[in-house]
């Protein structure tokens, strides 16, 4: 991703190179991607919510006089996409002049930051390519208000960062959303499951297929009688071995299928996702949550294997029925870019699992938030005043953003929010020099009623002036925490501790002095893995 920068209108502006990164101060370069899905009768606590975009790097587009999202105009016509120009070619064109506005698609998983702590623990570094630092941030809780009723509220905050003397006009921009708390389990509506679960012979490895079977037996047991359950398993075929089955018809049929799952063969992950489709449409429940939950270490080397195949199916099953795809993780080897372009795809959701106590998690915890819907096709858009703003970057979101004057329309996909969800989003922001007043930006939702489509929105903004002097002295909880996550994705992008993407670099020692800190001022459990993941980092970089 590009770094954004106010220009004079009489020049035309040059993309980033590394003399001009070493004279502005700490470069900037582009983070990763990918939250969690499912069901049971537990309750949920704060989550994350993801989904897919419309994926555009053009900028421009609906804006006022004064530089911010203009109000919605009567009708917005698609996106058109620029002629004879690539993805590749559109990501070097520089920005316009007024080029101060950032979009995207909510869409916050957490499977990137799992797998990173699944592999540290195993004393490896995780590949730089499997490391999205909007899911390292989106895996701790946050404490925003929420709203009343559907939709979200908007929470815009930040701090100055401190370091070298040419960092001193760097902040670290908080954006956040939160939903409705969720409510109890007999609130939601009915929920109609069809698992499709990976019985390859890869998936024999401990951690993998037993874990599965163990999260399916705690889910079966937890679910309410009004909710259903099929069965589909793949290797190198896929085969339905439960169609759509009600709980308050046969429970014990369901624990049966689950206890009768064996590894055997290859991964023909084309052929489980189109059956397992094909099974949700055939069990398909009106007035009912209609999921697809993938389990899966998602090595997929037998069949379909390129994810464009597999993805155009969920594509077209999720227009045409609504039926959403939540992706579970598990293995030491897993093919995590396609797990997550599949549920992308699919408007749902990836996590990882490598324990029963994560299992357990994912299935009592997080899986509730999803099951019910207050947003569809929700969007962000922050405008950053000109005037005000010297550049700017978003952290993370690579590939959920949208073209800025798709932000009004609403035929351009947006993600699928449910209640009890946060969404933070990071920018490093670097001020005019000396700029202590001022508009800074103004964050903007968009959404649309998950029932009737009518578009909603709500918007929060934030001054110079109230900029916190020093993030790691002076700064919220939540954003130091927000902050310690996106640094360390950083450093394990980079895996290279004498640079950094982000301003005021931080040594990998120092970021797990600040989690262990922030860990013991709450007894945050979280935290203290988080610390002890980071002090790992640093004794294999070295």
């Amino acid at each position: 991703m590009r770094t954004y920068r106010r220009t004079s209108p009489t020049k035309r502006p040059r993309p980033t190179t590394p003399r001009h990164r070493r004279r502005l101060g700490t470069a900037f370069l582009a983070l990763g991607t990918a939250g969690a899905l499912l069901l049971t009768g537990c309750s949920g606590g704060d989550g994350v919510r993801d989904n897919s975009s419309s994926y555009d790097r053009g900028k421009g587009g609906s804006r006022s006089e004064d530089g911010f999202p203009a109000p919605a105009p009567e009708g917005t016509g698609p996106r058109e996409q620029r002629e004879g120009q690539t993805d590749e070619e559109s990501e070097d064109i520089a920005p316009t002049p007024d080029d101060h506005l950032s979009t995207f698609a909510l869409d916050v998983d957490t499977a990137s930051y799992g797998y990173a702590r699944r592999t540290l623990d195993d004393g490896s570094l995780p590949d730089p390519t499997t490391v999205r630092p909007e899911e390292f941030v989106n895996s701790f809780r946050q404490d925003y208000e929420r709203p009343d009723g559907d939709g979200f509220s908007v929470t815009v905050d930040g701090a100055r960062t401190t370091g070298d003397s040419d960092d001193g006009d760097w902040s670290l921009v908080r954006v956040g959303l939160a939903t409705r708390a969720a409510g109890g389990d007999s609130e939601r509506p009915p929920a109609a499951l069809t698992f499709v679960i990976d019985v390859s012979g890869s998936m024999a490895e401990p951690g993998r297929l037993d874990l599965a079977q163990d999260a399916l037996r705690t889910m079966t047991n937890r679910l309410r009688d009004d909710d259903s359950v099929a069965l589909v398993t793949f290797s190198d075929e896929a085969e339905t071995i439960l169609p759509m089955t009600r709980l308050d018809d046969d429970r014990d049929e369901v624990l049966d299928a689950v206890d009768s799952l064996e590894p055997t063969d290859s991964t023909n992950l084309a052929a489980g996702v189109e059956t397992g489709y094909e099974t949700a449409v055939d069990g398909l429940r009106k007035g009912a949550t209609n999921r697809v939950v993938l389990l899966s270490d998602a090595l997929a080397n037998t069949g379909a294997t390129d994810a464009d195949t597999i993805l155009e199916r969920i594509a077209s099953e999720r227009r045409e029925h609504g039926i959403t795809l939540f992706g579970v993780g598990v293995g030491s080897d897993y093919g995590d870019d396609l797990m997550e372009q599949l549920a992308d795809r699919g408007d749902g959701h990836t996590t990882y699992v490598s324990t029963e106590e994560e299992a357990e998690e994912v299935f009592c915890e997080e899986l509730p938030r999803h099951v019910d819907l207050t947003a569809r096709d929700a969007k962000v858009q922050v405008a950053f005043d000109p005037t005000t703003v010297e550049e700017f970057r978003l952290i993370g979101y690579d590939n959920r953003q949208v073209a800025d004057e798709d932000f009004r329309d609403d035929r351009v996909d947006g993600g699928e929010v449910g209640p009890g969800h946060t969404v933070t989003a990071l920018y490093a922001v670097r001020t005019e020099e000396g700029a202590e007043g001022g508009h800074l930006a103004t964050a903007t939702v968009r959404w649309l009623d998950p029932d009737t489509r009518t578009p909603h929105e709500e918007s929060a903004g934030l001054e110079a002036s109230a900029l916190h002097g020093d993030l790691w002295a002076s700064s919220p909880y939540g954003l130091r925490v927000a902050a310690v996550a996106a640094y360390f994705a950083d450093s394990l992008r980079r895996q290279d501790t004498r640079w950094t993407d982000l301003p005021a670099r931080l040594t990998l020692r120092q970021l797990s002095d600040h989690a262990y800190d922030l860990a013991r001022s709450r007894e945050d459990s979280d935290l203290y893995d988080l610390a002890e993941s980071i002090r790992t980092a640093d004794t294999l970089l070295g």
